[in-house]
């Protein structure tokens, strides 16, 4: 007589799972940031964590564990931009937004065609950094238009050399270990021999519907 079903069972790890690797990851980053970085960009290993429990868990994975991560850098380390009347002001939600929109854009990263392969999440933390890096230059190019303080804002040629090419180069490395801990060692457990997107909406997409 089983006491705790397979799907209780599913929920526990993932929730234990995830919490255990967003407190080390999160703290492994804000602790030692210098370890991680290159040409003045560090390695944001959060945004590439949740980028890839998009790709491998899931829609809700990636959603979920992005609003997580994103309330958690609101919290300790808020943004702050110059406002428009010259003041420094702290900025809100913009973790949330961020690694929210990674979450989701790693879960639709033609994750179905590609069946979620090693190599090509390699792809998807690439093509999301990009994004996350060209987004942010160009909402704080025309911010700082508005504010009239854009002589401190990098040329395009210039961000692309010393600011997306590191920030490319670091995310790609982090990658590497985290892939094979969450496809291995992850909060899904892919054993057996059903394919991975029934897995996937067995333990993955429908697991948080019953939490």
């Amino acid at each position: 007589m089983r006491i705790v079903s397979d799907t209780t069972n599913a929920r526990i790890r993932k929730i234990v799972v995830y919490a255990v690797y967003i407190i080390l990851l999160t703290s492994l980053q804000v602790s030692f940031p210098e370890t991680f970085s290159f040409l003045g960009q560090t390695a944001d290993i959060t945004f590439v964590f949740v980028v890839l429990a998009g790709y491998f868990n899931g829609f809700w994975d990636g959603a979920i564990v992005g609003f997580i991560c994103g309330m958690i850098r609101d919290v300790f380390s808020p943004p702050a931009v110059l406002g428009l009347d010259g003041e420094v002001r702290v900025t809100a939600f913009i973790g949330v937004f961020t690694l929210f929109s990674a979450g989701i854009i790693g879960a639709s990263f033609f994750t179905r065609r590609m069946r979620r392969n090693i190599p090509f999440s390699i792809v998807a933390v690439i093509f999301t950094t990009f994004c996350y890096k060209v987004g942010g230059y160009l909402i704080i190019f025309g911010w700082s238009s508005m504010a009239g303080t854009t002589s401190t804002i990098y040329e395009p040629l210039t961000a692309l050399v010393y600011s997306f090419l590191p920030q490319l180069l670091l995310n790609t490395l982090a990658a590497i270990p985290l892939i094979f801990l969450l496809r291995f060692l992850g909060p899904v457990s892919f054993r057996g021999k059903s394919k991975k997107d029934q897995i996937i909406e067995k333990q993955g997409e429908g697991t948080w519907l019953g939490i």
